[in-house]
């Protein structure tokens, strides 16, 4: 398991290109048959990329349970969302199985004991893009469409923002204990997302691009309003972003990503704005 300690504002302003993403960058997530972990010690958000193609593979895969969590089993004290990035598949939590169709999500509830992932096809593997928060309570296990997801349209094509946030595990669909996360897709010609930029102090979030066309990248900002930094984001690649940093995008193309929180409290509004004029 890969593991990332909490790093501050004041240390980032020094950082150089690689070890900006050293700290934050996640590639590689999707593997043959393995489970990639990345643990961040920031509100001890953990990141998992599954991918099936011979085997069913068990979310544990590879992983020191006991050593890195303390616990029996992986969700013995946390929550997860799981979203599928990929082919066809599904998951089995404590036997109960799960069809997931491309962007479908499941949210998984804290004291499942087992869960598997399989795809349909070794020829078009599901991706299974997984992020776990600890839990202090039991709530449902619950699958989730992209069809049947809380649709959000905002944004306009004339400051390349048009997009349509999808909610699907948020506090307007089902009950966690704080986890968050939702899949945004932005409109052809449009290449903005989450701009104006935001901190909250309270909750951290991670992101994940894909459906980037072949040949183009994101640039995702961050760091303070007046300190950003920016990181070249590839398909499929996830980015940390703590609680004092902006989580914005620019792309050479339209994409979609899937944005996931973490923290203290699950209010959306509770958030400080920042002017766009007022950015460095």
């Amino acid at each position: 398991m890969d593991i990332r300690y909490s790093t501050g504002p004041n240390d980032v302003k020094r950082y150089t290109t690689e070890e900006l993403r050293r700290e934050f960058h996640i590639s590689g997530l999707y593997q043959s048959d393995s489970v990639q972990a990345v643990y961040s010690h920031v509100d001890r958000m953990v990141v998992l990329g599954i991918m099936p193609v011979n085997e069913t593979v068990p979310i544990d895969k590879g992983i020191d349970i006991w050593a890195n969590f303390g616990t029996e089993y992986f969700l013995q004290r946390r929550e997860a969302g799981v979203f599928n990035l990929g082919g066809t598949g599904w998951i089995e939590a404590d036997g109960v199985r799960y069809e997931m169709g491309f962007e479908d999500c499941l949210y998984i509830t804290k004291e499942t004991k087992s869960v598997v992932f399989g795809s349909n096809s070794p020829d078009a593997p599901a991706k299974f893009y997984l992020v776990s928060a600890p839990a202090h309570k039991v709530c449902k296990t619950t699958f989730i469409s992209i069809k049947d997801a809380n649709k959000r349209p905002c944004g306009d094509g004339k400051t390349a923002n048009k997009r349509v946030i999808n909610q699907f595990i948020h506090p307007d669909v089902l009950e966690t204990c704080q986890l968050s996360m939702g899949l945004t897709q932005l409109a052809e010609g449009s290449v903005w997302n989450t701009m104006p930029a935001h901190t909250h102090e309270r909750r951290m979030e991670v992101y994940t691009y894909f459906n980037i066309p072949e040949g183009n990248v994101v640039f995702h900002m961050m760091g303070q309003g007046q300190e950003t930094r920016h990181i070249v984001m590839q398909n499929y690649d996830a980015v940390i972003s703590p609680s004092w940093s902006i989580h914005s995008g620019c792309g050479t193309s339209n994409y979609t990503f899937i944005w996931a929180m973490g923290g203290e409290n699950q209010a959306f509004d509770d958030m400080d704005n920042i002017a766009i004029t007022d950015m460095r």
